[in-house]
């Protein structure tokens, strides 16, 4: 699979996810739950992987560049509010207003990758290339799913790094 069909194969699928959130009853407390451990469980693999395997290797073309930090900045701005959802719903107060603004967020970020990040990407990438780059990102999210929030974490802040200085970090494993 080509790493474009990977990525907007998961964009529809988050897109889902907070469409059926957002529908939901107040008082359906334990779908809601459920719906956004799914949602966590789509959407941070799905940002690792994406950062590690396709943003990293865009992120030195000149056209791209200010895509991909806008893109990395996105990630950071959608987790928060994913955070904020997973603490909001727990104490069940004012999760909705939240969850909207996390799929305004998702929304434009999406968008954004398939309408300005991809078509460079195509411009640049073999089938080859995108087909490897495709089963290294599929490959990679079992693994970022596995691992906690610190981790995770720490993960981003590798990829944000210039690959010299990523590597004694992504060499660190957080144990509990």
């Amino acid at each position: 699979m080509l790493i474009y069909e990977a990525l907007i194969g998961d964009h529809r699928k988050l897109q889902d996810l907070m469409r059926r959130l957002l529908a939901l009853p107040d008082d359906a407390v334990e779908v809601r739950q459920d719906l956004i451990e799914q949602v966590r469980d789509e959407l941070i693999p799905h940002s690792r992987a994406e950062e590690a395997v396709f943003y990293n290797s865009i992120r030195s073309v000149k056209t791209a560049q200010d895509l991909v930090w806008h893109g990395f900045e996105e990630h950071m701005q959608i987790e928060t509010y994913l955070r904020a959802l997973q603490s909001l719903d727990e104490l069940d107060a004012g999760w909705r207003k939240t969850a909207e603004k996390l799929q305004e967020a998702l929304s434009f970020h999406l968008n954004d990758e398939e309408n300005r990040i991809i078509p460079i990407a195509q411009q640049m990438f073999t089938d080859e290339e995108a087909e490897a780059m495709g089963e290294a990102f599929v490959k990679m999210k079992p693994a970022v799913r596995e691992s906690g929030f610190m981790q995770n974490t720490l993960d981003l802040i590798a990829n944000v790094l210039p690959p010299r200085l990523a590597a004694p970090l992504r060499s660190y494993t957080y144990r509990v």
